[in-house]
């Protein structure tokens, strides 16, 4: 069955919204006719919306076929310096600028996401409201633009890091930390402690891909 458009919603933002959700994955095949069926939209703006994908490189040729994009090893690490920068500086701006609303949202977050353990899948998309959370209590429109592209190339990653025996629990431990130094509106710490987040993230997901390529 076809998914309704809502509003004015193009096929492209339509496409990346289905990539960011992990309803395709890096590998998986995009078909034009199917993609035109499920989103009830005509084939036009679908060719039109894969190829600007391609050309952001969110999408890849195999053959004739476009597939979802993969980061190779360099790739990846050039993304999180990247993004531990960019988060870093959304966590300062968080503990100079966020309302007492936003940080009891935050705090609520924590408490809420700790139901989620044992569900790597449902705790990586809680994971991801949590950090844009953050970023719009940044109050800068153009970090939030940047850390959203960050977030989406982060999508071309096949895996979550999440899914490692212990991190669900030790990245909620870290996610409060980073609350607790913005609600003091420490922002040297928020940031340190968000950077030093994104970094165990980082070595988790390098010390798992060691392992399945030992195990390959």
């Amino acid at each position: 069955m076809a998914e309704k458009q809502t509003g004015q919603s193009d096929a492209y933002e339509l496409i990346l919204e289905a990539i960011d959700r992990g309803d395709y994955r890096p590998g998986d095949r995009l078909v034009e006719v199917e993609l035109a069926e499920r989103f009830g939209v005509s084939r036009t703006p679908i060719r039109e919306a894969l190829q600007r994908l391609e050309t952001q490189s969110m999408l890849t040729r195999d053959g004739r076929s476009l597939i979802v994009a993969s980061l190779d090893h360099n790739q990846m690490a050039e993304l999180y310096v990247v993004r531990a920068e960019l988060e870093g500086l959304a966590a300062r701006l968080a503990a100079r600028h966020a309302t007492p609303e936003e940080i009891r949202v935050l705090a609520e977050m924590v408490a809420e996401d700790r139901a989620l353990l044992g569900d790597p899948e449902a705790l990586s998309r809680a994971n991801r409201r949590f950090h844009s959370q953050i970023h719009r209590a940044s109050h800068n429109a153009f970090l939030v633009q940047q850390l959203g592209l960050v977030h989406r190339s982060m999508a071309l990653l096949a895996t979550t890091s999440l899914a490692v025996e212990g991190r669900g629990a030790a990245a909620l431990a870290e996610h409060e930390r980073i609350v607790e130094a913005i609600a003091a509106g420490d922002g040297d710490t928020a940031t340190e402690a968000l950077k030093a987040h994104i970094s165990k993230a980082y070595e988790t997901r390098l010390r798992s891909d060691a392992r399945r390529i030992e195990t390959s």
